[in-house]
């Protein structure tokens, strides 16, 4: 047989060569943990919460790296008012149970009230944004649905990745992480 002829053959159906390489990358890519686990009350999985924004503090109970992408799972303490800039995710649905205080939740139009026991739902490709109002500590369970880079951008955050970046940059970077910031946060909405 010739050699381009043999090549062809094994590339063409992709079974000689390609095969392995393909079996190597499902393996790597579908990693999931594969027992249980339990995250104690105010503890982070890793135990490195990370700190952003205005003060809140994050602390994953069940990250990306356990569910290899499917799901990201944190609890979000702030004892300032506010909250993020109206923003929308293009692959992830997003879900706010709150465990503790007041928060106003913005999902479309419609801007919900939300107190201890109430839980939110946003969808994907829907603008959205939430923040904490009256005194006190208000703390949130937070879901995103796939985990898509949203703990990753965290992380980056934590580490000051935002300081040193004009607006232009900020927003690039956003967008890289898989949402994009469309209106100020819902403090300064007019309502």
């Amino acid at each position: 047989m010739k050699r381009n002829s043999f090549l062809k053959a094994c590339l063409g159906t992709g079974t000689f060569l390609i095969s392995p390489f393909v079996l190597a990358a499902k393996t790597i890519k579908n990693y999931r943990v594969e027992k249980g686990f339990k995250v104690d009350a105010g503890k982070d999985r890793f135990d490195h919460a990370i700190s952003l924004f205005e003060g809140d503090t994050f602390t994953t109970k069940v990250s990306t790296k356990d569910t290899d992408g499917d799901i990201y799972v944190y609890e979000s303490r702030r004892e300032k008012e506010g909250g993020p800039a109206l923003h929308t995710h293009f692959n992830q649905d997003e879900m706010w149970y709150v465990l503790e205080g007041e928060f106003l939740i913005k999902v479309g139009d419609v801007v919900h009230q939300a107190k201890t026991g109430d839980s939110v739902f946003g969808p994907r490709n829907v603008p959205h944004c939430f923040a904490k109002v009256g005194p006190g500590e208000g703390r949130l369970l937070m879901t995103f649905q796939p985990a898509g880079k949203m703990e990753v951008f965290f992380q980056k955050v934590s580490e000051g990745a935002l300081k040193t970046m004009s607006e232009a940059e900020q927003d690039k970077f956003r967008e890289e992480h898989g949402f994009k910031r469309v209106g100020p946060p819902i403090n300064q909405l007019k309502k």
